[in-house]
Formats: structure tokens, sequence, C-alpha cells
């Protein structure tokens, strides 16, 4: 994900949507989310974050309010995936930045998560994405400056160390995009 954060995020106007425990948002610099779940916002809050109850399809914020929207494997248990990146768009200042992270559900992973789901698992609810169709949503919706990177190329209890990220993606478990919203509205 820190491939294509910008420097002193903090001091950008962001939110990570999904927020869950608060791990990615803390870790990252950003202080608000927006969490569905009550019992994880709870815990969120206990990283000194501030929390806003809520779903992506109805992002309860003005328009161009936020120049960061970083939304870390969340998208994979959104009711409309295409309901919530309009959203992102919406609420995204004209230049800024959406940075999600997905498994790629045609990643080795990917498909140990998918035979898994048959047994119930907490991934059953899950709705992989590959990284093939997501800069499709991206696009056109009116995102642009789509850049992509890939990481976790072993099962997760074989990594050893951290790898460093690629460039693309077919290799990795992990996939971070970055995209922007155009600094004018096509068409005007």
């Amino acid at each position: 994900m820190r491939t294509f954060l910008p420097e002193n995020p903090e001091k950008l106007k962001a939110l990570e949507i999904g927020t869950s425990t608060g791990r990615f948002a803390s870790a990252l610099g950003v202080d608000l989310g927006l969490e569905p779940s009550q019992a994880m916002a709870m815990l969120a809050k206990q990283r000194r974050l501030e929390i806003v109850l809520g779903v992506a399809e109805f992002l309860p914020f003005k328009r161009e309010h936020f120049d960061l929207i970083l939304i870390v494997t969340a998208l994979a248990f959104f009711e409309n995936l295409s309901k919530a990146l309009r959203e992102v768009f919406r609420v995204l200042k004209p230049g800024g930045q959406i940075l999600t992270g997905i498994l790629d559900r045609n990643s080795p992973q990917g498909c140990y998560l998918k035979s898994e789901n048959k047994k119930g698992r907490f991934s059953s609810e899950a709705n992989f994405l590959s990284a093939v169709e997501l800069p499709t949503y991206l696009l056109e919706i009116g995102f642009e400056n789509l850049e992509v990177c890939q990481t976790l190329f072993r099962q997760p209890e074989k990594i050893e160390n951290v790898g460093l990220p690629e460039e693309g993606h077919g290799k990795g478990n992990f996939v971070v995009f970055s995209a922007r919203k155009p600094l004018q509205e096509h068409g005007n």
C-alpha cells in the first residue's frame, strides 16, 4: 500500500472505508474510518481512530471532501461494488486518490480461499475480485491514472520475510491499485 501512498498522508483529508480493527489506517497515517460493524468500530477506536458507522454504498460525507480514500480488502464485502465506487468518486476532491488492495481471486491464495468457502469459513461472505476486473470498474466510473503493483508471492504461512512489491499483477496474491479522480469532469 505504501508504494502508492502520498508522503505525509496525515496532512491529507483521508478516509479508510471498511476500517475493521483500524490496523491498516493507523499504520498508514489515516485517522478517520468508516465501518459498518459496531464491534469492529470499538476496536478501531482503541487505536485512536475516529470512526463513523456506515456502509460504502451510502457515504455520509459531502461531495469532494477527501484527498485520499483507502480500502484494504474490504471491496470483497461490499453489497454493491459499483455503487460504492461511485460514492468514493463523489466524495473525492478533483485529483483525489483511491488506494485499494485486494486478494486476487485468481491468485493461488484466492483459489484456495474460494475452495474453502464451501466449508463455511469467514471468507464465505466474500466476493473476491480478480486483478483483471477491478480496473474495469474504476475506469468505467471515471477514475484515471491507474497504477498497479503486487506482493505476497507465496502462501502466507510460507512467507519468511517481507518481499518487495512488483509492478503489475498475475504473480502476487495481494494486488494494490491506485487511481485518481480527474481534475476536471470529462465532458464539461
